[in-house]
């Protein structure tokens, strides 16, 4: 059996970050400033790599953290403007990391693997809009006449 060695995180973003026209579906609003800074495909690698945790962003980054390693002390002394506070809880949205990593190519396995999560929740998300809104039903609006009365 050969072994194999996988890629270091940092070296997929890389990778990410040349691979032109990828449609990446709407982001939810709390992912906002991480997309519009970052944009989506270093926003995606970053939030698989550290959705989650709470994470120090520096007014003058030094070079210390790994988050810097990845997308550079500009990026995030940019971060540092667009959030409240300069500690911040790094978002997991995983429903919309789901959609945008299918439209990266990913298959389900990777996309499963890749984030931890089951298949059957992967699968589930997939079926869900990006933004994580309620999904469309097919039901008509109630007209004012169809409501019950209340006594």
């Amino acid at each position: 059996m050969r072994a194999e060695t996988w890629p270091e995180p940092h070296a997929l973003t890389e990778i990410r970050d040349v691979t032109p026209n990828i449609a990446y579906p709407p982001h939810p609003a709390h992912v906002a400033p991480y997309v519009e800074v970052l944009g989506p495909a270093k926003a995606v690698a970053f939030l698989v790599e550290f959705g989650g945790v709470r994470m120090y962003f520096p007014k003058n980054p030094q070079g210390r953290s790994d988050a810097e390693k990845m997308i550079g002390a500009e990026a995030l002394h940019q971060l540092n403007k667009r959030l409240t506070d300069d500690y911040s809880r790094i978002p997991r949205p995983n429903t919309w990391l789901i959609h945008a990593l299918k439209a990266e190519g990913l298959t389900v396995t990777e996309i499963v693997r890749r984030l931890r999560l089951t298949e059957v929740s992967v699968r589930k998300a997939l079926k869900a809009p990006p933004n994580g809104a309620a999904p469309p039903t097919d039901e008509a609006p109630p007209k004012p006449g169809d409501q019950l009365s209340l006594f």
